[in-house]
């Protein structure tokens, strides 16, 4: 299932995240590219910039470096890095006008649905969420010439529901709206939704793309310049959200091993999901690789190169049960996040708090880069204690 082979510009995938970049800094010929700190950057005689940059809060050296690596990887035509994950979603829906209409899962990262019910309260913006099990579900909460932004997760948050990229976005075009995916936990190694006709994707780069949970990062892409990305581009402008260049450097650096992670996850997750499938203590294991969940064909057919590190599990028992057991591992470490080396457990619906759709017998994994048996005997043991 790997993407190693395919062609990004004239090298493998593999190989542009590797060397991408490095052609910046031939002059001295360092194997690693430069990190450029300037916040400004000088003019020559003629009072004209001497390069494309004025001010660190506009873009950096090192923050283009990112986005030109990320638009090639999610087959875009621009990129936009940005301080966080949430700084990129809310760019995105600042350009969403009062009268307009959203739409978006039920079940999706909470911060963002947050902010999604915030505008809607107080800018005069209508918000629609469906539910992903309903195979129309989507489709009954469009308003044509109302609905401007349809956002979906696939998978989703933390059901690991794969939603139809391909048909939402043929869905969403037909009342006039935009399709944004979140990619965040399939990045691009394994699912590029600008070749299932979404309009823009968005990573939390906090998480797979950066892989070491030390950089606040997101980026969205977008398969066309238009007047909708100049408007993203100078809301990002005017709110100084673009990353600072350390944390774009660190970034970059973490995009140079994100195949080899990913892959390694993937495997090890699938493994683990396996083998607690059946397990006396878990009522069902919801992962995407496994042909049980109910969205596997969508899964396998967008996502190319593995099924990624995240599982969730419904557990035999009641709330405190689950949150519990989440407490109760010695490898995993009980965190909020996913997509870096360590693994992780977290309790979902107590993250959540008082808008959770999510069960409460619910507990999400993050698989990491540490051996797949000793994942599964810290599990097993910390089950076994639970019951």
């Amino acid at each position: 299932m790997s993407r190693e082979h395919e062609q990004i510009g004239p090298w493998s995938f593999d190989t542009c995240l590797i060397h991408d970049g490095h052609e910046t800094d031939a002059p001295i010929g360092a194997v690693v590219p430069p990190l450029h700190p300037s916040t400004t950057f000088a003019r020559n005689a003629n009072y004209d910039l001497i390069g494309e940059y004025v001010y660190a809060r506009y873009s950096s050296p090192t923050a283009r470096l990112v986005e030109s690596l990320a638009a090639r990887m999610d087959r875009g035509a621009d990129a936009l890095l940005f301080s966080s994950g949430l700084a990129g979603f809310v760019a995105l829906f600042e350009t969403v006008m009062s009268g307009q209409h959203i739409v978006a899962p039920q079940i999706m990262y909470h911060g963002a649905q947050d902010w999604l019910r915030r505008i809607a309260e107080t800018r005069e913006i209508g918000l629609t969420f469906f539910d992903v099990a309903n195979p129309q579900g989507l489709t009954e909460a469009l308003r044509a010439g109302e609905t401007a932004v349809v956002w979906i997760e696939s998978p989703v948050n933390p059901t690991w529901d794969a939603i139809d990229i391909r048909a939402a976005a043929e869905a969403a075009h037909g009342v006039g709206a935009i399709l944004a995916v979140d990619s965040t936990v399939a990045p691009p190694v394994t699912t590029r939704p600008i070749e299932h006709g979404a309009d823009l994707v968005f990573h939390s780069a906090s998480k797979y793309l950066n892989g070491h949970s030390d950089v606040l990062a997101g980026i969205l892409v977008t398969s066309e310049e238009n007047d909708r990305w100049d408007e993203i581009r100078m809301i990002r402008k005017l709110q100084g959200s673009v990353s600072g260049p350390f944390e774009a450097w660190l970034l970059l650096r973490g995009l140079r091993t994100l195949s080899v992670r990913f892959e390694r996850a993937s495997a090890s997750a699938l493994l683990i999901a396996q083998e607690l499938e059946g397990h006396p203590a878990v009522s069902a294991v919801l992962y995407p690789g496994l042909e049980s969940h109910p969205s596997h064909a969508v899964a396998r057919r967008q996502m190319t190169g593995g099924f990624g590190g995240m599982l969730s599990l419904l557990l035999e028992g009641s709330i405190e049960d689950a949150r519990a057991l989440a407490t109760r591992t010695r490898l995993f470490i009980p965190a909020t996040s996913l997509g870096g080396i360590e693994s992780l457990i977290e309790h979902r619906a107590s993250v959540e708090g008082p808008h959770s759709r999510v069960p409460g017998n619910l507990v999400r994994l993050s698989i990491g880069m540490e051996s797949a048996a000793d994942l599964l005997e810290d599990l097993h043991q910390a089950l076994a204690e639970a019951r």
